[in-house]
Parts: structure tokens; C-alpha cells; sequence
């Protein structure tokens, strides 16, 4: 890496803009940067490494720090551009940083973001645009020089007064430089892999031993008394031998439930043989005392049936006189029939002779006969009577109405008379109102015709106004749109920008081990970039990419629908103006509603009543036709009227004539009576008595004849079924139901006797008597006392049983669980020995030294014995850096750092150098560091190299040793720039850049190149 051009404005101490040529100075191979104390020789360092890593050296670049100066301008903003040669590409950096400057518009500062720009430079084209992105910068910038911001500040701008601290330093200080120069972070990562395996494998052989532990108590409280011996107290999950204590001890306690379950089978069949003798037992007492018991029931059943003997023998006669008393029953059922029969029939005689004449109460037939016979003929002599009686009454009804017709026609004779008097002033009336009906007709159509455009032109103006409220309300929005559209595209920006500057720890998150790298195909990835603090990924960009465009749409949807409420508006506006008014359409629209309201309003009214009196057109004409035929019918109605009333009259007397000759007849056919009809009524009442009277008599003689032939057959039947008389055979009669009833007595005892018979025959019975009485109470005591010793047998065999099977499968889960746990406990034996050897705390390493410091400890003996060959030509051959790896104290050894003197042979710690001594060893192990970084870093020439300061310190042979090495660099082409006060230095050094501290900022000077001088 050679750099050629460094272009500084606004940037720390220099206010305006400075350039420093490096080419002029690197051509005299050494050149010398020097300056008053605070003049900027730092800033001009500072700005070389702003511009590569896009950040200032250490503490220079804590917060609250201003790269800008404090002596520009508000106008000028702060820039670095440095142009440099790296990986045979010529490169151009320009870095601006975050800076406060004036508002475009008001007043008062913003912020401006940060910005970067990389250019290349080809031969053919000239200068080309790369990148505007802060992290492809620096992406690619790193990639060429091959070194991180703090190698780079440690390898090319050499801090004297660091490498003295690190001569002095422990080796845990020294540790820590070389792990950030050197980048031994995954070794410190696989330190801290293997130590988080180990307590991963450790748990999970503790969970092994806790679920093998809560197993074996598990067995413990399955096993219960069959467990001898109880597990061991001092059992805890991780110690050896754990799993086949609890095997063996689980081994145990199922022998033992074993030996158990054996004495309870046993039990079992001894309960079971017991319980079943006892059951025959019960049941051979319970047979006997049945027996006994059938025998005495028997016993008592049998004296019962003595006892009721007499009984049967009465209910048995009963039965045979009641069977034979009903062959007598059909004939007193004759007998009773014929009695009732002939008592209703003289009951019936006498009141039908209580109706008749006092003369006919003890006549015959014959005579009762001879008397009807006389009033039925008296009545077919009243037939024609009758005939004309009714004719005199239809009579009284013709004239009746006669008489209602003619008062009906008298009523509408006046009526007629009464609305044909007011004919004439009807007829106008409704002529009258015809033809206003016609004039209201023609005024609703005029009306219609001017109501339709009012009520258009104000539903115009009111559309004016919403659409004017509208139009508000869409350039409001439209405005707001206008604003999140600009807000999302500067949010866009923003994170696409901070997107790029975090590119590679989104690209590190894709990668794969063993997979090719996007970038630059390595198969292994030892530092992938991390995710800083604000990190953007590809889905919040295009999130926010996706909003920027849904508010750039929703500002044009703004935008057309705000054009179209314009034009809406303006067709409104003509819509509403009066085509008879010269004024521009937007002043008669904001004045117009309320009047158009007021036109529409009357022009509604005045055609609502119109129509509605044209409504009544129709209505009117057919009123005046019907009052026309009304008036013609009146008329014709009045006529006929005349004409009925006449023809009533003749009429009228000829009913007069046929009623007086009807009338004579009638008085002699009613004689004393009201009416024909009610003589006739009076003669039939008189026939029916006599006929119904007849009838009587003649039912009573018959029912005599038939009461005395009944008595003769029932004194026949009772002779013949053996009574004396008939009422000794009634007084023997039964019912159906009682002779059941003495039946089925009769029947139960035979049925009792037999059944007596039956059981007093049988043997077994009768052997059962003979012998001592059952005592089943005491059989069922002994069995139930030998079923409760079964149930517990059985209970305890059961569980027995239950007891074996449970140790034996908590038994095979402990032994699968010890199994599982075998490759566990293996994996934790070897990953606890290997990362006690990495962190140093095994008793296999014996210098207890931890990878990352075994790894260093490599390192550093590379950079000792780099700078022990400048050392040697600084010291004259005198001194010699060592590596060395022995513990000190109790400490660990590693990084011990020793430097050999010559003259005396012995090798002593590096912290007894004098002052000059430590500077030029200082200073031959930052070279030496240099070399051995850069071949770590690919091998990257490094032709441009700072040191700053310690020369003073120096003697002026030591000083022209120390500038003979650093002249000895060129023949490697490379260039040092020496930061020094030393005045000694500025007449040895003819090339050289001067900083001059002024009152308006700092300046470089450049001086002119010469040979070195001695």
C-alpha cells in the first residue's frame, strides 16, 4: 500500500483547505513530520485513517468528539480525500462526516448525514465512480489493505510510547495487544465452545444420575417391606459407580417381592380351600332346615284342612239345591214378566180415563169406538172452512201491501218533485266546476315546465357547496400526502443507507460452513461480521421501499381525485347559474341556494295545488253526467209512480168484493170458537182421547190373559224340579257369581287336601323330621369369617403380584436409563478432558497455558525474531529479543518477552532497558510486529510507514544507527515519515512536512527532498 495524496478542509486544526503531496515526500525514502505541540501532526494521521476505516485512531474517536474544525467557516463543509495505491489498483476515498450547516430555507442548522465516495483510476477512462455506499467502502477498502482499523494503526502508524508499554507490560497486558493485532478471537471462541460443551455434557449427566436416582426411589416406595436394604444415603447424581449401586440394590429388592409373592400364593390357596368347605357346609344346613320347616308346614296345613271339612260339606249342599232351582228360573221369569206387564197396562187405563168425559169413565170399546167415529167426521166437514179462512188472510196481506206501495210511491213522488225544484242551480254548479278543473290543468303543466330547471339549478348550487367542503378537504390531503410521501422517501434513503453500511453482517448471516463465501470463495469463515447496533436488514428496506411507494400512489390518487372534485365543482357552478343573468357562475353559485330554495319552494306549492285541483277533471265531469242521468231517471221515476197509484186502486176494490162473501161462510164454520182452525184443533183433540183410551183397554185384557198362562207353567216347573211351590224354588236361587264363589271354595279344599297328601308322602321330608333341627346361622358365620380371609389372601396376593410387576419394569427403565447414559457419561469424559486442556486447568498442560494464549505466544516469537534483526544493527549486535515460556509465580506462562545481552551473555527482562535502549527496541519490535501483521494480513506491501516520536531520547551514534536501519527500508521501496520535535532531526531529514499552527487554523509546509545527512 503506497499513498500518494492526502486533501484535508475543515478537518480538526486546519480550517481551510491543505494537501499533502506523499509522493514529494516518499521520494527521499525518509521525510519528516514536525510542528509545534498542538499544530495538527496527529490530525494529519488521524485523516489518513478517517479516510480508509471511516474512523479516527483510539480515544479521538470517543463520543462527543467533532472531526469538524472549529476555525472554518459555517459554509465549508469538512472533507478528507486521500488517494492511495493498494492491491496494484489506484484508489480515490472522500469522506465527509456527520456536520451541522444552514438551512436551505429559514433559519437556524441541520444536520447532514455522513457521506463517502470511492473512485478508481484506469489508464484508458480516467477516474471511475465506485461506490457512494459507507459500507462497500469500507468493505472493499479492508479487503485490499487486509488489515482491521487497529492493525492498521498499529502495523503503518507506529505508536512509539504503545510498544514501550508493551516491553514493560505482564503478559495478560501483552495478551490483550496481541489478541486485537493478531485476531485470535476464535480460538478463544473454541476455548469458550468446549467449555459450554462440557457444562452442557456435565448437565446433562447430572439429569442422567437425578432421573436413574428418581427411579431408584421410585422402586424404594414401590418395593415397600420387600426392600432389605435401603438405598445408599450418600448416592448423588455425577458419582461414579451411581448407576450399578441402584441395579444392583433394585436387584434385591425384587428378590425379596419375589420370596413374597410365592407366600402369598400360598396363603391364597389355603384361604380358597377353607372358604369352599365352608360353603358346602352352609348350604347342606340350609337344605336341612328347609325341610323341616316344608315338614311342619305340612303338619299345620294338614289340621286346617280338618278343621275346615264341615264347611265344605255345607257349601257343597248349597250348591246342588241351587242347580237344581235354576230349572225352575225360566218360569218365574215368565211369570215376573207377565206380572209388570199387566200392572202397567192398568195403570195406563186409568190415566187415560182421566182426560175423558165424566159420561164415558166406565164406557166399553164399542162405545169409546162410536164416539170417535162421530168427531172425525165432524172434522172432513171443516176442510172448506179451512180453505176459505186462509184465503181471508192472504187477503188482509195483499192489502197490507197494497198499502206499503203506495206510501213508498208518495214518498218518491216528492222526493222527485223536491230535487228537480233544484235542478238548475246543480247543474251550473258542476258545469262551473268542470271547466276550472281544465283551467288548473294547463297551470300545473306551465308550472311543471319552470319547477324541473329550479330544482336542477339548486341541486347545483347545493352540490357547490359540498363539493366546494370537498375540495378543502382533498387539498388538505392532498398536502398531507404530499409531506408522508416526502417523509417516506427520506426514511427509504436513510435506511437503504445504513442497509449498505451493514451489507457484509447481512451477507455473513447467508453463509454456510464449508459453503464457498459470495465474496470472496473461501470454504472457511473464521470472522464473519456481526450485526451492529442499528442494523438494517434486505426486509426492512424493501418494507420501507413498499411505503414510500404506497405513499407516492396514495399523493397521485390525491392529486386525481382533487382534480376531479375541480371539475366537478365547475360544472356545478355552471349548472346553478341563470342562463337569463349576466354574472359570473361563481358569484351567482355562492348566493344562489337560499333563493333557488325560496323559488322551489313556491313554484312546489303553486303546482301542488294545481295539480291537485287538475286532479279533480275527471271526477268533475263524471259528477256532472251522473247529475244529468239522475235527473232523466227522477223524472221517469215520478212517472211511473202516478201510473202504480192509479192501477192500486182498481185493484184494491176487488179484494174488498171476494173478502165480505168469504166472510159469511166463515161465521157458521167457527161456531164457538175464534177461528176454523181452532174448532178443527178442538175435534182432533177429542178423537185422539178417545182412540188413545180404546187403545188402553184393549192392551190390558190382553196382558190378564197372559199373567194367568204364566202361572200355570211356573206351579208345572216347580213340581217337577222337586219344591212344594214355586216360591220354595225362588227361595233356593243363586247367582252366577255365588255359585262360583261356593265352587271355587269346594275346589280349593280338594285341591288343598291332595297337595297335603303329596308333601306328607315324601321321603326325604320325613327323614329330615326324624332328625336333630338345622342350625344355618352358625354354617353362615363360619363362611362369612373364611370369605373375609380369602378377600385378604387375595388382597395381599394381588398386591404381591403388582409389587413384582411394578420393580420389574421400573427395574428395566433404571437399566435402559443406565444404558442411555453410557455414550453421555463417555462424550462428557472427553470434552471435559480437552477443554481443561484448552483453558489451561488440566494436569496435562503442564505451563497451563490456554489456546489463545499458545497461539499468541506463536505469534510473538515470530515478531521477536523479526525484530531482533533490526535490534541487533540498532545495538550494534548487542541485544537480542527472546521468546520466552516460563511461569512466573503462580501465573501462567506464555507470552514472557526476554532480551538476551551480548556483552555480559546473560538474558534479562526487557522491563530493565534504559530509556534509548527501550525506545530502539521499542522501535525494532513495532517493525518487526509490522512484518510479521502484514504477512498475516496475505502478504500486503506496506510502502508507507509512520513512527511517532522517542527519538529524543536517543544519543548521536545510537540516532544515526536507528536512521541507518530506517534508510535500510528503501531498499524494500518503502517510505517512513518520522513524527518528531527532535531539531536534530530536521537537519539529518531534508524531507519534510511542516505544521504551522496559526491563528485561523493550521497549515502544512512542504520542504524540499535532499540526501540524508549523518
Amino acid at each position: 500500500m503506497r499513498l500518494h495524496k492526502l486533501t484535508l478542509t475543515a478537518f480538526g486544526p486546519f480550517g481551510a483547505t491543505q494537501e499533502v503531496d506523499f509522493d514529494a515526500l516518499s521520494s527521499a525514502g525518509i521525510f519528516l513530520l514536525h510542528g509545534p505541540t498542538g499544530a495538527g501532526k496527529t490530525s494529519v494521521l488521524d485523516a489518513v485513517c478517517y479516510a480508509l476505516y471511516g474512523a479516527v485512531p483510539g480515544a479521538r474517536q470517543s463520543p462527543g468528539t467533532s472531526l469538524r474544525s472549529d476555525h472554518a467557516p459555517v459554509d465549508r463543509p469538512t472533507e478528507v480525500c486521500l488517494e492511495l495505491t493498494v492491491g496494484g489498483r489506484r484508489l480515490e476515498v472522500t469522506r465527509r462526516p456527520a456536520q451541522p450547516r444552514p438551512k436551505k430555507r429559514g433559519g437556524g442548522h441541520t444536520t447532514e448525514k455522513a457521506q463517502s465516495l470511492l473512485r478508481e483510476y484506469a489508464p484508458e477512462h480516467g477516474w471511475k465512480a465506485l461506490s457512494r455506499s459507507h459500507q462497500e467502502i469500507g468493505e472493499e477498502i479492508g479487503g485490499l489493505v487486509g488489515m482491521s482499523r487497529d492493525q492498521f494503526c498499529q502495523v503503518v502508524l507506529l505508536p512509539q510510547g504503545d510498544f514501550a508499554r508493551f516491553l514493560r507490560a505482564d503478559a495478560e497486558a501483552r495478551g490483550k495487544l496481541l489478541g486485537r493485532l493478531f485476531d485470535t478471537r476464535r480460538f478463544a471462541a473454541v476455548e469458550e465452545r468446549l467449555a459450554e460443551q462440557r457444562r452442557a455434557a456435565e448437565a446433562r449427566v447430572r439429569s442422567g444420575d437425578e432421573q436413574i436416582l428418581a427411579l431408584a426411589h421410585r422402586i424404594a416406595q414401590a418395593a415397600g417391606p420387600a426392600a432389605d436394604e435401603a438405598l445408599p444415603a450418600e448416592a448423588k447424581p455425577g458419582e461414579p459407580g451411581l448407576a450399578e449401586a441402584v441395579l444392583s440394590w433394585a436387584a434385591v429388592a425384587r428378590g425379596g417381592a419375589r420370596e413374597r409373592l410365592d407366600i402369598a400364593r400360598c396363603g391364597l390357596a389355603a384361604a380358597e380351600e377353607r372358604s369352599s368347605a365352608a360353603r358346602r357346609a352352609l348350604e347342606a344346613e340350609r337344605e336341612l332346615d328347609r325341610l323341616q320347616r316344608r315338614y311342619a308346614e305340612t303338619r299345620r296345613r294338614a289340621a286346617g284342612l280338618e278343621e275346615r271339612r264341615a264347611e265344605r260339606d255345607r257349601c257343597h249342599e248349597q250348591l246342588a239345591r241351587a242347580r237344581k232351582a235354576d230349572l225352575v228360573a225360566p218360569a218365574l221369569d215368565l211369570r215376573d214378566r207377565a206380572e209388570r206387564a199387566h200392572r202397567a197396562a192398568a195403570d195406563a187405563r186409568v190415566r187415560s180415563r182421566a182426560g175423558l168425559p165424566h159420561e164415558l169413565a166406565d164406557a166399553g170399546l164399542d162405545q169409546l169406538a162410536d164416539r170417535e167415529r162421530g168427531f172425525r167426521a165432524q172434522l172432513g166437514a171443516l176442510d172448506a172452512a179451512r180453505r176459505a179462512e186462509r184465503r181471508s188472510r192472504e187477503i188482509d196481506d195483499e192489502r197490507g201491501g197494497l198499502d206499503r206501495q203506495s206510501r213508498s210511491d208518495d214518498e218518491l213522488i216528492q222526493e222527485a218533485a223536491q230535487w228537480l225544484a233544484g235542478w238548475d242551480a246543480t247543474h251550473r254548479s258542476l258545469a262551473e266546476r268542470v271547466e276550472t278543473a281544465r283551467d288548473a290543468a294547463t297551470r300545473a303543466e306551465q308550472l311543471a315546465g319552470r319547477l324541473e330547471p329550479a330544482r336542477r339549478r339548486l341541486e347545483a348550487a347545493r352540490r357547490c357547496d359540498a363539493l366546494a367542503t370537498q375540495e378543502e378537504t382533498a387539498a388538505a390531503a392532498l398536502t398531507a400526502a404530499r409531506e408522508s410521501a416526502a417523509d417516506a422517501h427520506e426514511t427509504w434513503l436513510a435506511l437503504r443507507e445504513q442497509r449498505l453500511l451493514s451489507v457484509a453482517a447481512e451477507l455473513a448471516g447467508q453463509l454456510v460452513d464449508g459453503a464457498a463465501c459470495a465474496v470472496c470463495g473461501s470454504a472457511e469463515h473464521p470472522a464473519p461480521a456481526r450485526a451492529g447496533a442499528g442494523h438494517v436488514d434486505r426486509a426492512t428496506e424493501e418494507a420501507a421501499l413498499a411505503a414510500h411507494q404506497r405513499a407516492e400512489q396514495a399523493r397521485a390518487r390525491a392529486e386525481g381525485e382533487r382534480g376531479v372534485l375541480r371539475e366537478r365543482l365547475a360544472a356545478a357552478r355552471a349548472e346553478a347559474a341563470d342562463p337569463q343573468e349576466g354574472a359570473e357562475p361563481a358569484g351567482r353559485a355562492a348566493v344562489s341556494v337560499a333563493g333557488l330554495r325560496a323559488v322551489v319552494d313556491r313554484l312546489t306549492r303553486e303546482h301542488a295545488d294545481a295539480h291537485r285541483l287538475a286532479a279533480g277533471t275527471h271526477a268533475a265531469r263524471e259528477a256532472l253526467a251522473a247529475a244529468e242521468r239522475e235527473h232523466l231517471g227522477r223524472i221517469e221515476d215520478q212517472r211511473r209512480a202516478e201510473r202504480r197509484t192509479a192501477a192500486r186502486t182498481s185493484q184494491r176494490e176487488a179484494l174488498d168484493r171476494e173478502q165480505a162473501s168469504l166472510e159469511a161462510e166463515l161465521v157458521t164454520a167457527r161456531g164457538a170458537c175464534a177461528s176454523v182452525a181452532e174448532h178443527a184443533g178442538l175435534l182432533e183433540r177429542r178423537a185422539g182421547l178417545l182412540a188413545d183410551a180404546a187403545e188402553v183397554l184393549r192392551a190390558e185384557h190382553e196382558a190378564a190373559g197372559r199373567l194367568k198362562e204364566a202361572d200355570g207353567r211356573l206351579a208345572d216347573a216347580a213340581f217337577r224340579a222337586g219344591f212344594d211351590t214355586p216360591q220354595a224354588a225362588a227361595a233356593k236361587l243363586l247367582g252366577d257369581a255365588a255359585q262360583r264363589e261356593l265352587q271355587h271354595r269346594v275346589d280349593a279344599w280338594q285341591t288343598e287336601a291332595a297337595t297335603v297328601a303329596d308333601r306328607l308322602a315324601e321321603e326325604d321330608a320325613v327323614a329330615a323330621a326324624a332328625r336333630p333341627p338345622a342350625l344355618p346361622d352358625e354354617a353362615q358365620r363360619a363362611y362369612d369369617l373364611s370369605v373375609r380371609v380369602l378377600r385378604d389372601s387375595a388382597s395381599a396376593h394381588s398386591a404381591a403380584q403388582e409389587r413384582g410387576a411394578e420393580l420389574d419394569r421400573l427395574s428395566r427403565r433404571a437399566e435402559d436409563e443406565v444404558r442411555a447414559l453410557g455414550p453421555l457419561r463417555e462424550e462428557y469424559e472427553g470434552v471435559a478432558r480437552l477443554a481443561g486442556l484448552t483453558a489451561g486447568t488440566s494436569a496435562d498442560n503442564e505451563r497451563r497455558m490456554r489456546l489463545e494464549a499458545y497461539v499468541l505466544a506463536a505469534r510473538l516469537e515470530q515478531v521477536a525474531a523479526a525484530a531482533t534483526a533490526r535490534l541487533q544493527r540498532m545495538s550494534s549486535g548487542r541485544y537480542t529479543l527472546v521468546h520466552s515460556d516460563e511461569r512466573s509465580g503462580g501465573r501462567r506462562a506464555g507470552l514472557g518477552l526476554h532480551v538476551v545481552d551480548a556483552w555480559t551473555g546473560r538474558e534479562r527482562d526487557t522491563a530493565t532497558l534504559s530509556g534509548g535502549e527501550t525506545f530502539f527496541a521499542s522501535l525494532a519490535l513495532a517493525l518487526g510486529l509490522a512484518d510479521v501483521v502484514t504477512d498475516e494480513a496475505g502478504g500486503v506491501r506496506l510502502d508507507t510507514l509512520f513512527i511517532d516520536e522517542g527519538f529524543g531520547s536517543l544519543d548521536d551514534q545510537t540516532l544515526d544507527e536507528v536512521l541507518d536501519v530506517l534508510d535500510s527500508l528503501r531498499e524494500r521501496d518503502r517510505s517512513v515519515g518520522i513524527v518528531s520535535h527532535v531539531a536534530d532531526l530536521r537537519r539529518r531529514i531534508p524531507a519534510q512536512l511542516e505544521v504551522v499552527k496559526e491563528r485561523h487554523g493550521s497549515a502544512v509546509v512542504h520542504r524540499a527532498a535532499g540526501p540524508l545527512s549523518g
